[in-house]
């Protein structure tokens, strides 16, 4: 079967949190890379979504990109029947850094700045992910998940837990040094 739409990054932070331990649904999804390839061009890029009170509308959702068109590939190529086909894309400013260590992503779209932190990294391993309802692409890559994590939004520090498994079915908190996402 050919694969015609993909995705692949390099440098990648991805937190999924909620705000309050009880929460049933993340309301926090800051998933960025320093570099993001697609057959369209590439950029940093990634997802967000903010949605600081769960009883309102979110706050910030959608397909980030110092790249529109990069932006615009998303949703209907990779995440085409999933709640984030139709997100809207926003312009940002992503910065990423990664080592042996940690990682942190700061992202300023939408009016605000996001930063994240992620520590005590597992050893690196290779996966393997078939598609699934919250992901419905193969995903392959490199990661290490991450033993603590912080947010702040605006410069304030928000208190978050952090599930066991994501949206994707991987961790919550994770560095993907490189990966890729196809169909």
């Amino acid at each position: 079967m050919p694969t015609t739409k993909w995705m692949s990054w390099e440098g990648g932070v991805d937190l999924i949190a909620a705000t309050a331990p009880d929460l049933e649904t993340p309301n926090v999804i800051v998933h960025v890379a320093r570099m993001v390839h697609t057959p369209v061009g590439s950029a940093p890029a990634g997802i967000l979504f903010w949605q600081p009170d769960p009883a309102a509308a979110p706050l910030v959702c959608g397909f980030v990109s110092s790249d529109p068109e990069v932006g615009k590939y998303f949703g209907p190529n990779i995440f085409a029947g999933t709640p984030f086909e139709q997100a809207p894309v926003l312009e940002a400013v992503i910065s990423v850094t990664s080592g042996p260590d940690g990682c942190t992503a700061r992202v300023e779209a939408a009016g605000h700045v996001f930063e994240t932190e992620l520590g005590g990294l597992a050893p690196a391993e290779v996966i393997q992910r078939a598609p699934m309802a919250t992901a419905p692409f193969v995903q392959q890559g490199i990661e290490a998940p991450a033993s603590r994590a912080s947010l702040k939004v605006d410069g304030r520090p928000v208190e978050i837990s952090i599930p066991a498994t994501g949206i994707t079915g991987g961790p919550c908190a994770v560095s993907a040094p490189c990966g890729i996402y196809s169909r």
